[in-house]
């Protein structure tokens, strides 16, 4: 009877320990993809809300209107009527994103945008560093729910 025991509990440890097991694979696997969701959502949003400031900063005739034009994007796409101190002090520290992808654009030949995407990750990473959060999730549009109504 006492080996039997044993065994049974030799079985229970090794069914404790795969569940255990398992628990911590579906956490690690959880976390992976709620990572992996944020970078897609961030990837989005960049690529989105640079799309637009490129096409308005092409049609730029030269480099202060192409600042204003990609202040003016970020501005409407953030919904920011109004400036407080500190939205004002982000739009400025986007005008080189607007600024770097203008003379991108202007090169005649081979249009050459990686001053642009160093002056985007430099924004980001300042923006990260000021506000210890992503600059991506100012983009973040809340749905409200509205009642569903049955007619």
């Amino acid at each position: 009877m006492t080996q039997i025991i044993s065994f049974i509990g030799t079985l229970h440890a090794a069914a404790d320990s795969a569940a255990a097991a398992e628990a911590t694979f579906r956490r690690e696997a959880g976390e992976r993809i709620a990572a992996l969701e944020c970078e897609r959502v961030f990837a989005f949003r960049r690529l989105n809300l640079m799309r637009a400031v490129a096409d308005g900063v092409a049609a730029a005739e030269d480099e202060e209107i192409a600042a204003a034009t990609g202040i003016g994007i970020l501005r409407s796409r953030l919904d920011w009527a109004d400036g407080s101190e500190a939205q004002l002090a982000i739009l400025s520290r986007f005008a080189p994103v607007a600024r770097a992808l203008f003379a991108s654009l202007a090169e005649c030949a081979k249009p050459d945008t990686s001053g642009a995407a160093q002056a985007l990750a430099e924004f980001e990473a300042w923006y990260e560093h000021t506000y210890r959060t992503p600059f991506w999730v100012l983009l973040e549009q809340h749905m409200e729910e509205t009642p569903r109504v049955d007619f």
